[in-house]
């Protein structure tokens, strides 16, 4: 199942051509039961069973779930979900260092 979210999320990042816009090194790991997105090492975005979800700015957050284009994150029913990470509909903002273009 992790080769499934790495080559998804994989390929979005070659579709959004973004590694000539980002002055860091890119990568995509495995993660779990899915795939992370890492700009300077930094993890900024994963694709997993439970979304596409980006880290994003806390006022960008609030923004995003105030209008329903994003909801808390929640790999595990009883865990409460994670302050900085949210499941965005893929046409939706993306972290700031991948990049406008998702944004």
């Amino acid at each position: 199942m992790t080769k499934e979210y790495f080559e998804k999320l994989s390929g979005l990042i070659l579709r959004l051509n973004i590694e000539k816009e980002v002055d860091y090194r890119i990568e995509v790991r495995h993660l779990f039961t899915g795939a992370a997105l890492y700009v300077n090492n930094v993890t900024c975005a994963s694709w997993s069973p439970v979304g596409l979800a980006f880290k994003l700015p806390e006022k960008e957050v609030a923004s995003l779930i105030r209008s329903g284009k994003a909801k808390p994150l929640k790999y595990f029913q009883r865990v409460t979900s994670k302050g900085d990470t949210h499941c965005l509909n893929c046409q939706k903002k993306a972290n700031q260092a991948v990049g406008k273009r998702i944004l």
